[in-house]
């Protein structure tokens, strides 16, 4: 089955030349300012891995992680940042790249959402709006890292697999920088708003007959042909960018740690890049404590969450993931282990919501407090509304949900969830009839 999966690709984007390396530099490339030594390591085994276009470790299998040069940074105090504007380049100096393709990505609202802390008696609730990225999601900030490496290390083609989201904002960064870029989607369930931003700034994109986990696979033997760099979470530079959400909730606190941070898990590799981040900032003294990470996961999508509740630091995949949340719609999560030890270590917790939850969360969010998620986003939302019905979450406690992408990232689940329009005749006393 995987190799049928694999010439088809090859088949599909055979009608142009695509190769991995070309000399020279693309357009669009700006200097970070400044380079962060760094090591990639097997997160498994720990070997120094030295071949920096692998994505896993040659010696046990095992997924990549950067283990940043803390020292590099001793001298540097959190005021010193604050002298550039607030974006994902403020944390120049905790990012491994040297050069730097963006879109101005980063800096998102953190709401202080009072109605709903009122309704659901938790001292503060902040929403932390990745909505608000360029193409209306937080995987711009992974990708602005990602394709800056991609272009450092002299790559021509990347791609990867996804659900929608990755693959949006995949095709927008390679357009900035001018590189190609391939996309594998699983057939069926991908949100039109995702698909259509995919189509719509260049990428090759390719269906292919299978779920998000078989598009992975095909898409990473690709890599390993050298056909393309994989910008898929395993890549170990991708969550490095994705540490910026958590150096910016921190810094919109003013460097108060909050009690919890809540994050919808579907690949996992956004709980890890958000734990790595505050134990970078821990180990400086910048903060003095980690927040409980919570992971909530769909019903249908959830071997992480299983995992938790029979206290595992492994999972079993989810065959046959399904869930109305396409986002977090993943079954073999590539940084599950990783989000695992997250949330161990930081004393969090992890749960399932089910897809009716999800879409009475993401209502709920709009209609209290004017902010427009994604069903996958509204997960973060239906797991606060859960875990303090359960007595999980205090209700002194400050919390902040991650919500990951715009509202019109899928249009038509939310006008399926909304109930029907109103029809009225032209006239005043018909219009009066049906509001009322």
């Amino acid at each position: 089955m995987e190799n049928l999966f694999w010439m088809q690709c090859l088949t599909a984007i055979n009608g142009q030349t695509l190769q991995l390396i070309k000399p020279g530099s693309p357009r669009g490339v700006k200097g970070a300012g400044v380079y962060n030594m760094h090591k990639i390591k097997c997160f498994e085994c720990g070997s120094e891995i030295t071949d920096p276009f692998l994505d896993a470790c040659p010696k046990c299998g095992g997924i990549l992680t950067i283990e940043t040069d803390l020292d590099a940074v001793a001298n540097l105090k959190p005021k010193d940042l604050r002298e550039k504007p607030l974006n994902v380049w403020r944390y120049a100096p905790f990012l491994p790249v040297k050069c730097n393709v963006s879109l101005l990505e980063g800096g998102t609202p953190l709401y202080d959402c009072r109605a709903l802390s009122k309704q659901l008696g938790v001292k503060e609730v902040y929403v932390k709006y990745e909505g608000a990225n360029p193409t209306g999601s937080f995987k711009d900030r992974g990708m602005t890292v990602g394709v800056s490496k991609a272009i450092e290390l002299g790559c021509q083609t990347v791609g990867c697999a996804s659900t929608g989201n990755t693959s949006a904002s995949l095709a927008a960064y390679a357009a900035k920088g001018g590189l190609n870029c391939v996309v594998l989607l699983p057939s069926g369930k991908v949100a039109a708003g995702k698909l259509a931003q995919a189509m719509f700034y260049g990428a090759k994109v390719v269906m292919v007959n299978g779920n998000f986990d078989d598009a992975l696979n095909v898409v990473k033997s690709l890599a390993d042909e050298r056909v393309l760099y994989l910008l898929n979470s395993i890549n170990p530079y991708r969550p490095e960018g994705q540490k910026t959400l958590a150096f910016e909730i921190v810094d919109q606190l003013n460097f108060e740690v909050p009690d919890r941070i809540i994050i919808p898990v579907g690949n996992a590799a956004n709980i890890w890049a958000v734990y790595k981040a505050l134990s970078e900032w821990k180990a400086l003294g910048w903060i003095d404590k980690m927040p409980k990470l919570t992971g909530i996961q769909a019903e249908g999508a959830a071997p992480v969450a299983k995992a938790f509740k029979e206290g595992s630091s492994d999972f079993q995949p989810e065959l046959n993931p399904e869930t109305i949340a396409t986002a977090i719609r993943i079954g073999n999560p590539a940084s599950g282990r990783k989000a695992l030890k997250a949330i161990y270590d930081t004393k969090g917790y992890s749960t399932t919501v089910t897809d009716a939850e999800i879409l009475d969360a993401q209502k709920l969010l709009g209609r209290k407090e004017g902010v427009g998620v994604e069903p996958a986003s509204a997960a973060s939302i239906a797991g606060l509304v859960k875990l303090r019905n359960e007595g999980v979450i205090d209700s002194d406690e400050r919390v902040v949900c991650v919500c990951t992408g715009n509202v019109l990232k899928d249009p038509d689940t939310v006008i399926k969830s909304c109930g029907n329009i109103l029809n009225a005749e032209p006239n005043v006393t018909d219009v009066k009839r049906v509001i009322d």
